[in-house]
């Protein structure tokens, strides 16, 4: 099995200089990778704390680091024209110097949609579109012209230029365990499946079902790297056990997430314990 490989993500309701300072954390420290989110209105009881936009984020993020690598945990499909994405995305791995890790799902915040008029539509929708949006956006980063007639986005003889640093493309990481729809999707064009939180026993499970869904499609599955989300509250020994509880199921890429006033301060403290989380299976 692979080594195991680290990330910070900053969750929501912080600020500029709260984020920068997670940032330098990580580029600091030796993660393997720093994320953020994409949201258009904050999570839980409340609607209205801060929230910045996420492709802007990461621009900022590839210019204020300069080791790790970058990404968005994950992109909310339904937010943007995949031709759109698939430019932005180029030019942060530009501005990165190739540093990007791709994140994108299907989006399932129903209020962000409602309060800004964009269609929602059906989890069957949305998977339609997810399904869709992956195909184009790879064959505008890999192909001198792209023509496309699907149900949802129809793009005509469409140039993308220029093409992303890394070849062929930045590494996709697509969020989601919808064992019908979202895993076929992820065994088709992901490089890394991201769970959709869970236990280890039913990490394990939805991982299992990703193994076939690849076998259906003459894939080999060892060619997906999984990962999951952690909530950190404290940089101690439970987290090493967690950490070990996921990696005993096939996970190898962690994104330890860290929130608060003190953000800065815990994501410090999980970098004074990333060494031992580094010898973790």
């Amino acid at each position: 099995m692979a080594d195991m490989r680290y990330g910070l993500k900053l969750s929501q309701d912080a600020t500029i200089d709260q984020l920068r300072a997670v940032w330098r954390v990580a580029d600091d420290a030796g993660f393997d990778h720093c994320w953020c989110m994409d949201h258009l209105a904050s999570l839980g009881p409340r609607d209205d704390g801060p929230i910045f936009e996420a492709w802007t984020l990461l621009a900022g993020m590839a210019v204020a680091t300069s080791r790790t690598r970058i990404g968005c945990m994950v992109t909310g499909n339904t937010y943007r024209h995949p031709a759109l994405l698939a430019k932005a995305a180029v030019t942060v791995d530009h501005l990165s110097g190739g540093r990007l890790e791709f994140g994108l799902g299907a989006g399932w915040a129903e209020n962000e949609h409602t309060m800004l008029g964009l269609p929602f539509g059906s989890k069957g929708d949305r998977a339609d579109w997810l399904e869709e949006a992956c195909e184009i956006i790879r064959s505008l980063w890999t192909q001198p012209r792209t023509s496309f007639g699907g149900t949802n986005y129809k793009i005509s003889e469409a140039v993308a230029e220029p093409k992303p640093v890394q070849q062929p493309y930045p590494p996709i990481w697509i969020g989601g365990s919808g064992r019908q729809r979202t895993l076929r999707i992820t065994a088709r064009y992901a490089d890394v499946w991201n769970a959709a939180g869970g236990s280890p026993a039913e990490v394990a499970e939805a991982s299992a079902v990703l193994d076939q869904r690849c076998d259906e499609i003459g894939r080999d599955p060892a060619q997906i790297r999984r990962s999951v989300q952690m909530r950190v509250a404290e940089a101690n020994d439970e987290l090493l056990q967690r950490a070990e509880s996921y990696r005993a199921v096939g996970i190898t890429e962690i994104v330890l997430i860290v929130a608060g006033q003190n953000a800065a301060g815990l994501a410090e403290d999980v970098a004074d314990l990333l060494p031992r989380l580094r010898e973790v299976g």
